[in-house]
């Protein structure tokens, strides 16, 4: 007698909706998880493109009018008091990177002592100010932050160029952001003008001090340029 051997019916391909209720509400949960990373690295790109597009340089210029640069220099008899007239100022740094471009510049022509024999021979035998009429500091690097209100403090770093010679340098400015917007800012330093290769104005009844102290007080306007 043959036998007969029962064949078994094929089962029907498997979907998400033949799966028990647990699984496919794992599934769709794991979906929609993946929609919302996607919309979120999404969003994060279009934030990453728009501040790139934002960010630019601050621009800080300089009144001249506004500002002053006073110097003194000690000696035996006296203290010697001075003033420079700031002839110009533009400095540009990016925020991210500190990095800067600019110049800061003086009219050694206006130094100014109140006393006319003095300044003669400052002019014409220290300063040599008809030969080197500027003295300038080249800004190539600034450290910290402007608040937006109040006070704060950043370092420039740089050249400072005196009577045709390039010195590196570096200031600290103590800044203070106005209610109006307006930017001051106050440094001191010290020049050490007989080793930068200016005339020792020494003599035999009066001797100087081998530095010169200098304060500088600048008012502008901090603007933010975007590049486009």
């Amino acid at each position: 007698m043959q036998r007969t051997i029962p064949v078994k019916a094929s089962k029907k391909p498997s979907t998400t909706f033949d799966r028990p209720i647990s699984v496919r509400r794992y599934a769709a949960r794991s979906l929609a998880a993946r929609y919302i990373v996607a919309a979120f690295a999404s969003c994060l790109l279009l934030a990453s493109a728009a501040r790139a597009q934002a960010t630019g340089s601050n621009v800080f210029y300089l009144d001249p009018a506004q500002s002053t640069i006073k110097f003194t220099l000690d000696t035996t008899l006296h203290m010697v008091e001075g003033t420079f007239k700031l002839k110009s100022g533009k400095v540009s740094f990016d925020p991210a990177t500190g990095k800067a471009s600019g110049q800061i510049t003086a009219d050694a022509t206006s130094a100014d002592t109140a006393n006319k024999s003095r300044d003669k021979k400052m002019h014409q035998e220290i300063l040599e100010s008809q030969k080197y009429p500027e003295i300038v500091f080249v800004v190539q690097q600034v450290k910290g932050a402007v608040n937006p209100q109040g006070a704060s403090q950043v370092e420039l770093s740089g050249v400072f160029r005196i009577h045709g010679q390039d010195h590196e340098s570096t200031m600290t400015l103590s800044v203070e952001r106005l209610p109006s917007g307006t930017i001051q800012a106050d440094a001191k330093t010290s020049v050490p003008y007989i080793k930068w290769g200016l005339k020792n104005p020494s003599s035999f009844l009066l001797r100087a001090n081998d530095t010169v102290g200098v304060e500088i007080h600048v008012t502008g306007q901090l603007v933010s340029e975007a590049q486009h």
